[in-house]
This record gives C-alpha cells, sequence and structure tokens, in this order.
C-alpha cells in the first residue's frame, strides 16, 4: 500500500471513528494456542531465543540511531522516569510507527531493572508476521493477545506477575497503529485495568513529530522524535476510567502544546 493510500485510509477511518483499526494490511490472524507461546521465557530454549532476538535488534535499532534514519530528539520530563518504574508499571504511548517501542526503550532502558521492556501485541504479529519482524516480535519480551480463552487467560496471569516483580509492560491503548499520525486518539480501558488491578502506577508517554529535511525510501520526510514524559498516574482510589481519562487528557494537552492547535477530529 502506497503513502497517499494510507493516508487516504486514515482520513477515512478518522471520519468514521474507527480509532481502534489498523490502517496497514497485516497478515491473516492465526488462532495463538497455548502451547505456542511461552509468556514468561520459562524454558530455556525460550530464554535463548529472547536473548539471540533483543541482541539482534539493539544492534539493528541502534544503527539505524547512528545512521541517523531513526531520530530522537530529545526526551522532555525524564526525571520522571525512574521512580515511575521503580515498582514497575504500564506505560502507554501513542502508536504511529513499528519502530515507536524502540523509542520508547531506548529512552527509558537505564531505568528499567532488569533492562527489559516487555510489550502487548495482537496476536497475528505474534502468529503470522513473517521475516525478521516476524522473529522480533516472537522473541522480544513481547505478550501477544490471542483469540484462545486459555491462551489469553496464559496471558494475563504472565502480566499480573511481571507486575508483581516489578517488570514494565508497554501498551498501546490506542490499540491499532496509524503510520505518522500526530493525533492522540481515544483511549482503550484495557491497561488501565491491569494497572488498577496490580496496583502500578500507570506512566503515560506522548511522542511528537516533526519533518526532517530528507527523504525517506517511499519520498516522505523522516521524522524528527521527541519522547514526553507525562505525570505517572498512581490507581490508588481511582475507578479505571478516570486512570484513562487522566491519562488521555495529558496527551490531548501536550498536542495541543507541541502542535499548536486544538485536537479535533474530521467526521462524517
Amino acid at each position: 500500500m502506497t503513502t497517499q493510500e494510507l493516508n487516504k485510509k486514515i482520513e477515512e477511518y478518522e471520519a468514521k471513528g474507527l480509532f481502534d483499526v489498523d490502517v496497514n494490511e497485516d497478515p491473516e490472524t492465526k488462532e495463538l494456542l497455548p502451547d505456542k507461546v511461552d509468556y514468561l521465557c520459562k524454558k530455556f530454549s525460550s530464554k535463548v531465543k529472547r536473548n539471540i532476538a533483543n541482541f539482534i535488534a539493539d544492534h539493528y535499532f541502534k544503527r539505524l540511531i547512528k545512521k541517523d534514519i531513526l531520530i530522537i530528539d530529545k526526551i522532555e520530563g525524564e526525571e520522571k522516569i525512574k521512580d515511575a518504574l521503580k515498582n514497575g508499571a504500564i506505560i502507554t504511548c501513542n502508536h504511529f510507527s513499528p519502530f515507536d517501542n524502540y523509542i520508547i526503550f531506548h529512552c527509558i532502558r537505564k531505568y528499567l531493572p532488569k533492562k527489559y521492556l516487555y510489550k502487548i501485541i495482537r496476536e497475528g504479529n505474534y502468529t503470522s508476521f513473517p521475516g525478521l519482524y516476524g522473529f522480533f516480535f516472537r522473541h522480544c519480551n513481547t505478550l501477544p493477545l490471542s483469540s484462545n480463552r486459555r491462551t489469553m487467560m496464559n496471558c494475563m496471569s504472565a502480566i499480573n506477575t511481571l507486575l508483581k516483580n516489578k517488570e514494565s509492560i508497554l501498551i498501546y491503548p490506542e490499540q491499532a497503529m496509524w503510520n505518522n499520525y500526530k493525533k492522540p486518539r481515544p483511549f482503550k480501558v484495557g491497561a488501565f485495568k491491569f494497572a488498577k488491578k496490580a496496583n502500578v502506577c500507570v506512566l503515560p508517554l506522548f511522542i511528537t513529530m516533526k519533518d526532517d529535511t530528507r527523504l525517506d525510501e517511499n519520498g516522505n520526510p523522516l521524522q524528527r522524535h521527541t519522547l514526553h514524559v507525562l505525570d505517572p498516574i498512581y490507581p490508588e482510589g481511582k475507578e479505571v476510567e478516570e486512570i484513562r481519562d487522566l491519562a488521555f487528557n495529558q496527551c490531548k494537552e501536550k498536542y495541543q502544546e507541541v502542535y499548536g492547535k486544538k485536537l479535533t477530529y474530521s467526521k462524517e
């Protein structure tokens, strides 16, 4: 799909309010069965694959950063990260690129106790995605969702275990990826339910972009990224929907501050 086709599809979905639907032509989703995923890497083979995948991914993305292809201009609010992550957290962020999770990891890795960042991903990315990215999706500390009830129960159990062990988990509450879409989209409640249940902090992040003078392989401007660390939200005494709204409103305010425009969506 060309950039023009993607942008047209994004415009169409925004007008229809389909904010949680992917615009990319993803591989067909296959059902993830319980015996096909080792969420907590208990098997020796899982640990080996995780170490190999993380090593390759780290080398791959550091090279993109060194070549100034994946551009991170700065972190705003970095002083908030250490305390927010010290007892584990749910991290939320806008989702606009296959690489945005590495922008986050690169910026916060020194504050992660075990230097791992766990990521919730869609079922099809785990079961069906080909090539190198498919290998990353399966083994770089990912927690795939599943249409299989037993597998999903295992996933939820793993999330609770990781949070109790003071790990941090990245969840995209917008649910779908929209390429280079700058606006925050309405949040689903799932991430905030996990935080409430485990009584851990929610650390909202928001990444803003601006055009570089150079073009990518598709003739579009490369994007320069700034990671904004927003105020941590502690769930005690708050309802799930309140936590969600507090996180979203911070993203909305940051969007309006950085881009100098009111957050509005086109509608049919």
